[in-house]
């Protein structure tokens, strides 16, 4: 779907409804991969494939709605899933019982990505343990879209860039100060808002009053190519060449000479044998 190498992926995310399945897993206690502190409140969650949909921490923080069997749900993209291929989601069991029978254990599913989805509360930003004056890591919730950008300034400093990690965070190699920091966020559809004030507390979740929010306009989806439309074949028949006879000339002077044999004799093919080599082109695979 998406790709990112440390920078943030540029282009939004399809929209388009894709067919897959879906199986069911537990946190126990753990973190997800895109490292936020708790599970969603209504513990509606969902991991996807660790080196395809996941995208290196791209997806995280997003929404997807997910129909199976029994109906559909809104899940948040909080975790990775090792051995997912594409299109294998891997949901939270309450998410999983909303739209299949749990002891089905695989269902198949439609899903899609949902740009703008409604989220519990204003952006937040958390600064990782570890950090400091001189290096410094922040995880930010609450914003729905996939993020383009994440920019730092220390008091009295310039933006910088900052780098996402595929645990979802956002890393100065080399710090921005002792703070407080200003936090400049841009997701893919060119909204933007900076949050200020943000104190070097690290390990701490610090909510803001901002929002995330603005238009949602999608990008054009790639256009697939039309298929020319092939006129139907119609069956010929190949021209039966018959070798010309030679017309018998009336002489006097000598016999008529008996016809001449072709030099060439093509053999002829029986109804049977012509029947087995069509159905044995039939069976042979096709190249793609």
């Amino acid at each position: 779907m998406l790709q990112n190498s440390g920078a943030a992926c540029a282009a939004p995310p399809s929209t388009t409804a894709k067919k897959g399945k879906a199986t069911y897993f537990f946190m126990e206690g753990t973190l997800g991969n895109c490292s936020f502190p708790s599970v969603p409140a209504d513990d509606l969650y969902v991991a996807l494939g660790q080196h395809n949909e996941y995208s290196k921490g791209a997806a995280c923080g997003t929404y997807i709605d997910v129909t199976g069997p029994k109906g559909k749900t809104r899940v948040k993209v909080i975790d990775s899933c090792p051995e997912c291929p594409a299109g294998h989601l891997d949901l939270s069991l309450k998410a999983f019982q909303k739209i299949g029978v749990k002891s089905d254990g695989i269902i198949p599913i439609t899903y899609k990505a949902v740009p703008g989805a409604s989220v519990p509360g204003p952006l937040s930003v958390r600064v990782k343990e570890g950090s400091s004056q001189y290096w410094l890591s922040v995880l930010i919730d609450n914003h729905s879209n996939q993020l383009s950008s994440v920019k730092v300034a220390g008091s009295g400093g310039s933006f910088k860039n900052a780098s996402r990690e595929d645990f979802n965070y956002w890393t100065l190699p080399s710090g921005a100060g002792n703070g407080p920091f200003k936090v400049k966020i841009t997701d893919v559809y060119g909204n933007s808002v900076t949050v200020s004030n943000i104190k070097l507390a690290v390990g701490k979740t610090q909510k803001t009053t901002a929002k995330l929010g603005g238009s949602v306009v999608r990008q054009p989806e790639a256009a697939t190519p039309a298929k020319k439309k092939t006129p139907a074949k119609t069956k010929t028949t190949k021209p039966v060449v018959k070798q010309a006879t030679p017309k018998p000339t009336k002489t006097t002077a000598s016999p008529t000479p008996p016809p001449l044999e072709s030099a060439t004799t093509v053999p002829t093919t029986q109804p049977a044998q012509l029947d087995a080599n069509l159905a044995a082109n039939a069976e042979a695979p096709r190249c793609s």
